[in-house]
């Protein structure tokens, strides 16, 4: 008795599949009286809409990149600001050089700093290094955003 089921189940699956249900005469998307699978609309074969290119307009690629651009511009500075942060409050709260974390910021930090090293000297080790490599952060800063505004208005 439970093969008669399992044949009556695969006879009915067989039922559902190879029948492509009422008011169809073909499986979708083949023949003149096709129709969309998910919708059941019918579907002109002959009927197709024309594929964009992926690029798109020239205009609108072009305003892509150049907002890429602005935004790489963008975080490329936000790093370079942040390296010298981390540096500053590495130096003020007296963090371990031997680290290699440490020593690695301190070293990214002295390469980008280069002309700000010794603007303002004062007496105090850990001022000299908060003032001098604050200064260069605040320039990295402005001078980015100043640059990003400039590209994303060439963009416009």
């Amino acid at each position: 008795m439970t093969e008669n089921r399992a044949d009556d189940r695969a006879d009915e699956h067989d039922r559902t599949v190879n029948n492509p249900g009422p008011g169809r005469t073909e499986p979708a998307g083949t023949g003149a009286t096709a129709r969309h699978a998910m919708t059941g609309t019918r579907v002109d074969p002959g009927e197709h809409r024309a594929r964009r290119r992926f690029g798109g307009s020239g205009a609108a690629t072009r305003k892509r990149a150049v907002g890429l651009l602005a935004t790489v511009i963008s975080v490329v500075t936000t790093v370079v600001v942040l390296i010298l942060a981390v540096h500053i409050l590495f130096v003020v709260f007296e963090a371990n050089t031997g680290n290699d974390i440490v020593h690695w910021f301190g070293a990214r930090a002295d390469d980008l700093a280069w002309q700000f090293k010794d603007v303002f000297q004062p007496d105090n080790a850990k001022a000299d290094v908060a003032v001098n490599y604050g200064l260069a952060a605040l320039v990295y800063l402005v001078v980015g955003r100043v640059i990003v505004s400039a590209v994303r208005r060439a963009a416009a």
